[in-house]
């Protein structure tokens, strides 16, 4: 099934491409009039004006009537058929049918069976564009190298159908929005160091130097000065209760003294027994 389906989506793209070249092909001979509006000048007959592997766009509108001596027209080889010509009109040897005669640039004189006599049967169209040695191509692509080529591109076209297949594999086998390992690896608890967190202030330290680390340098200084203070509030608090201690003290010994010099002694009960007898 896998082959089929390659096989047919290579066929599809073979058809697209032969539909496409058709089309335009079809689109340029309507535009121009003549089966084939393209030629390559092959040989030196039209130097300096047309040089070899120049490539002519051919006008077939042009009525064949309308031809006159200077135009530079492709015609068949009036001899046989066999070849096509580009040469220029060097004269018109009759109106009724017209017959003209041409001859090349570079040529001392018109060849029979080759220049003359040309009528309308051996008319394709005059020239009406020049593009100077794009006809190099044709000669790069003659046999055999034009066949490696159309096998080299059939060879990419199976090739992208091949990876297109494979992408659509993997892409039935791993589903983009599946989220699931992702929400698994994020849930996993990290591995950290065995630490002592059987009391209480080793895991408030432990919390402390993980808040500093996420924090930095800013926050330890803050928190250095938070302490220092908290030890002057201690102090502070300190200092005070000392003072009330003292002052407890003092309150204490004055009323012990004060006691004492309240209470009688027995001698003091002695001598006023005494006085009394």
């Amino acid at each position: 099934m896998k082959t089929k389906s390659a096989s047919r989506g290579i066929i599809k793209d073979i058809i697209i491409v032969a539909i496409g070249v058709l089309a335009i092909w079809i689109g340029l001979q309507a535009a121009f009039g003549t089966q084939n509006p393209f030629y390559v000048v092959s040989s030196g007959s039209m130097i300096p004006v047309l040089q070899v592997h120049d490539v002519l766009v051919v006008q077939g509108h042009v009525p064949f009537e309308d031809i006159k001596v200077g135009d530079i027209i492709v015609f068949d080889r009036p001899a046989g058929h066999d070849r096509v010509i580009v040469h220029r009109v060097a004269s018109i040897i009759e109106e009724n049918p017209k017959t003209i005669r041409t001859k090349g640039d570079a040529n001392p004189a018109s060849i029979p069976g080759t220049d003359f006599p040309i009528t309308e049967k051996e008319y394709i169209g005059k020239v009406a564009y020049v593009v100077p040695q794009i006809g190099f191509v044709t000669r790069i692509l003659s046999p055999p190298i034009n066949y490696i080529i159309i096998a080299i591109i059939i060879g990419i076209m199976i090739f992208k159908q091949i990876a297109k297949k494979k992408d659509e594999k993997e892409l039935t086998f791993s589903d983009p929005f599946d989220t699931s390992n992702e929400e698994r690896e994020e849930k996993k608890p990290d591995v950290q160091e065995d630490t002592d967190t059987s009391s209480p202030s080793s895991s408030i330290k432990n919390e402390d130097e993980d808040f500093l680390e996420k924090m930095g340098p800013d926050t330890e200084y803050a928190q250095d000065e938070q302490q220092l203070n908290n030890v002057n509030v201690e102090e502070e608090n300190g200092k005070e209760s000392n003072k009330k201690e003292e002052q407890e003290k003092i309150k204490t010994t004055t009323t012990e003294e004060e006691k004492k010099e309240e209470k009688p002694t027995e001698s003091d009960k002695k001598e006023s027994d005494k006085n009394n007898l």
